[in-house]
């Protein structure tokens, strides 16, 4: 009874977590639906000119607030711990929502509840991974873990549908956005309750030297019984957090300038940047803008809602059948060739078939119709490869001295690019027309090259051995900080 009770526990305690990741999918498929609605554009006055600009702005702007909520929410989190900063992570995320649903008349109001929104996004994408890491039992640690992009795909999933819907049955009238965007107060409330009903992190209680805490929690979340198993496993973590704190000591950011450092360091960076770059950010964000260029105006949010549901098929199958059974690389490079080869066949189609702006009751042409599934086939691709896979890379290649920092700079990146391609892809959408397509299709054909040339096989490694999978050596532990130590000074001495 005591196990089955703990792996409830432990499921509940990352799906509450996990409703982070919901709030922030929610937010990115609900976005795109909402700036189509002529309600929105009408209560919020700005003309049909400043539409684009408008666009990337309510996107880009959030993503911003999030790139900071992720240094914001480090000494929060260290100071206060992981469930007490998501706790604020959701209070915060709350009032950038009501900020947002408020008929103001001006865009000031609703870009301010962004950018407050997008800091507690940031800090809650954060936050999640490494709280559920901490809490989960080692036997089902990596499929909690992939419950964040599960969320994730689930929450685009949901928005598609909600925009559909309140197109579909409520008035042209200020409650149809309202009521869209209001949705969001669901998942920041759930995150919230389901934060007041666990427990703080074991290992955080224990490496604040609050040991009696750290017993108290573990127990709970293993299913409250005092048994041999649940003290061996008190006890790993304890010598754990002493051994973290050796290897710790002395640390200076000096050290990532070693070249083992700087190549995973850059690896952290790039591989964020391709993420972006594979188009499906772009998608997800302006789906709905989308589907209207290539051809489906009139029924573009129900084809977004269908888009969504390919979202969830696809990053299920990975976690289920594909994650951890081929390794790391055959994925991302299998997964960017298709993404290229389908973003080719959009272009062409779209170039030789070009739509026409045949107003709302307008159907898909049967070009349209080719063009609609090739983005299918795309997003589904993603959420096979370069969907779940960077986070997950990014968290196994750094040593222990270095992973917090290196996590932190493939966190921050992400946000960074996030906001970049936001900018970018309502201007492209308006401007270049059916080259955006050739454009995501040859940057997927370089990230093949890319991920040929510098991603490493981290499959069957453990975390242990990723020094030299990188080619930092195995060296003794102690030859290794002393020869660690030289090649710094080498490395920085003028």
């Amino acid at each position: 009874m005591g196990r089955k009770l703990g792996l409830f526990r432990a499921t509940y305690l990352a799906s509450a977590s996990c409703m982070g990741s919901f709030a922030f999918a929610f937010d990115t498929g609900v976005i795109s639906g909402v700036l189509t609605l002529p309600s929105f554009q009408r209560d919020f006055r700005y003309s049909t000119s400043q539409k684009t600009t408008v666009n990337s702005n309510a996107v880009s702007i959030l993503q911003a607030g999030a790139f900071f909520g992720c240094f914001f929410t480090m000494p929060i989190a260290s100071k206060l711990g992981r469930r007490s900063g998501l706790i604020l992570s959701s209070l915060v995320f709350t009032v950038g929502t009501i900020l947002q649903i408020i008929n103001a008349h001006t865009l000031g109001t609703f870009y301010a509840g962004r950018v407050i929104a997008g800091l507690g996004i940031g800090a809650a994408t954060t936050l999640i991974p490494m709280y559920a890491a901490e809490m989960a039992p080692k036997e089902i640690r990596g499929r909690l873990g992939a419950c964040f992009q599960l969320f994730f795909a689930t929450g685009v999933m949901v928005a598609y549908w909600v925009t559909y819907a309140v197109s579909k049955d409520q008035p042209d009238a200020t409650k149809q956005w309202q009521i869209a965007l209001g949705l969001q107060l669901l998942p920041s409330t759930l995150l919230l309750l389901g934060m007041c009903t666990v427990k703080e992190s074991a290992r955080w209680l224990a490496a604040k030297g609050k040991k009696d805490k750290a017993w108290e929690s573990l127990k709970w979340v293993r299913g409250g019984e005092e048994t041999e198993e649940l003290q061996k496993e008190f006890d790993e973590i304890i010598a754990g957090i002493e051994e973290e704190a050796r290897v710790k000591e002395n640390f200076t950011i000096r050290e990532l300038l070693l070249p083992v450092n700087r190549y995973r360091i850059f690896i952290a960076f790039t591989i964020q940047l391709c993420a972006q770059l594979t188009g499906n950010t772009s998608l997800a964000y302006y789906a709905n803008q989308i589907f209207e260029a290539v051809g489906a105006e009139g029924e573009a949010k129900l084809v977004t809602g269908f888009f969504g549901v390919v979202k969830v098929v696809g990053v299920s199958i990975f976690q289920l059948f594909v994650l951890d059974r081929v390794g790391r690389r055959v994925p991302f490079m299998v997964g960017a060739f298709a993404m290229g080869s389908f973003m080719l066949i959009i272009a062409c189609v779209l170039a030789t078939h070009p739509t026409q702006s045949g107003g709302s009751n307008s159907s898909p042409t049967k070009a349209g119709i080719a063009m609609i599934i090739m983005t299918y086939a795309e997003a589904f691709s993603f959420n096979m490869s370069w969907g779940p896979l960077p986070w997950l890379y990014v968290g196994e290649i750094f040593s222990s001295r270095t992973r917090e920092v290196g996590v932190a700079v493939g966190a921050a990146s992400q946000w960074l690019f996030n906001f970049m391609m936001s900018q970018i892809t309502p201007h492209a959408i308006t401007n270049i027309g059916w080259r955006m397509f050739l454009m995501f299709a040859i940057f997927n054909y370089a990230i093949i090259v890319y991920s040929w040339f510098f991603l490493k096989e981290t499959s069957n490694h453990s975390l242990e051995e990723m020094q030299a999978v990188f080619g930092g050596g195995d060296p003794p532990k102690e030859a290794s900080l002393a020869g660690e130590k030289g090649e710094i000074d080498a490395t920085v001495r003028p």
